[in-house]
């Protein structure tokens, strides 16, 4: 077992062992709550440029699965109490350590997490590195952002991806970090689903004439992405469209609200968020960390709140056929109750309310 450490911004060293990648890294420290769904953390590009610690104690004991994955493998570094190398599962295709390995992602197991979380709730997010030895010089770790994260992990070229049965919708997916299951949860409903480049204009979107726009999840701080904030302002009343995530965030930021970043966001799969139209409260699976500032909309209707803290979850904009909301209602990771999004963005494009 050969030592690693995992150094905060503010000088705080945690000792553990190195698993994975044998590279050093530097990213932004963040912890998700999930009991399961590791797979799916670890393949969801909203976490490009970020450390990763799993607050659940045990991972890596179903092994890797690849039909679970939702997208490429985009984390800084990966960061446990307990890694199991010895995975059983009838699905299972390899182990937690070979998976961080073969893409270069360094680990680091044997850390008291439970101390490294309350620090994360006290202080907030903070920058940490996950190195072998530790450096005299912290500037690299309390200088380091995450920045330019769409562009590095949206696809390089549009793909169509044909609906279950016959069709009946087409939906152009903009992908900011768009999860695989966005592209399942619309064709299991007739739609036949194109995927875009972030980089695509919306006279190129409106020029294929499909039924509904869907802008998908992704990383980083949403203001940053001036170019698809305006193509969102050209897109909306045009088309039926559906937010997730950072594009619920940008569609806040095109029709001229604010955005600003939480102490330590929303990660893991028992989120409870209130439908203030009904008596309903859901639990949802989250990963953000940044929040719309409900108040600030000059336009639209907030629709959801977090139930916890009270942050906006969800705004419906009547006027211009489009909703959005900051959880994931395709999740694989745990609950489903907000699959019936889907079902409302299907109504909004038969030309109905949602």
């Amino acid at each position: 077992m050969k030592k690693g450490y995992l150094v905060l911004q503010d000088g705080q060293v945690f000792e553990g062992f190195r698993f994975g990648g044998p590279a050093d890294a530097v990213g932004e420290l963040v912890f998700t709550t999930g009991m399961c769904g590791y797979l799916e953390t670890l393949t969801d590009p909203s976490y490009a440029g970020q450390i990763v610690m799993q607050t659940y104690p045990l991972i890596g004991n179903y092994g890797i699965i690849p039909e679970d994955f939702e997208g490429a493998c985009c984390v800084r570094g990966y960061v446990v109490r307990e890694w199991c190398e010895e995975p059983s599962n009838f699905r299972c295709q390899g182990d937690l350590d070979a998976f961080l390995r073969d893409r270069g992602v360094p680990g680091l197991w044997g850390v008291d997490t439970r101390e490294l979380t309350r620090i994360i709730r006290e202080h907030g997010v903070m920058n940490a590195a996950i190195c072998d030895e530790v450096p005299a010089d912290l500037t690299a770790v309390k200088t380091y952002a995450v920045t330019g994260v769409v562009e590095a992990v949206t696809c390089r070229a549009a793909s169509a991806h044909p609906a279950e049965g016959e069709e009946r919708f087409r939906v152009s997916l903009l992908d900011y970090g768009a999860k695989r299951n966005i592209v399942r949860e619309l064709q299991k409903r007739g739609c036949t689903v194109t995927v875009l480049p972030a980089q695509t204009s919306a006279e190129e979107v409106l020029a294929a004439k499909p039924d509904g726009v869907m802008l998908s999840n992704g990383p980083g701080d949403p203001a940053e992405n001036v170019y698809q904030i305006e193509q969102i302002k050209k897109l909306l009343g045009k088309v039926p469209l559906f937010g997730i995530c950072l594009g619920h965030q940008l569609t806040a930021l095109a029709v001229g609200g604010g955005t600003y970043k939480l102490k330590y966001g929303h990660r893991g799969v028992n989120q409870p968020v209130r439908d203030l139209d009904g008596v309903r409260t859901y639990i949802t699976s989250q990963n953000h960390g940044y929040a719309v500032d409900g108040t600030s909309l000059p336009v639209g209707k907030v629709r959801f709140i977090n139930a916890n803290d009270g942050t906006c979850e969800g705004i419906d904009y009547p006027d211009l056929r489009a909703f959005t909301v900051q959880f994931h209602p395709e999740a694989c990771t745990g609950p489903k109750d907000t699959s019936f999004l889907f079902d409302q963005f299907v109504a909004l494009m038969k030309g109905g309310d949602r």
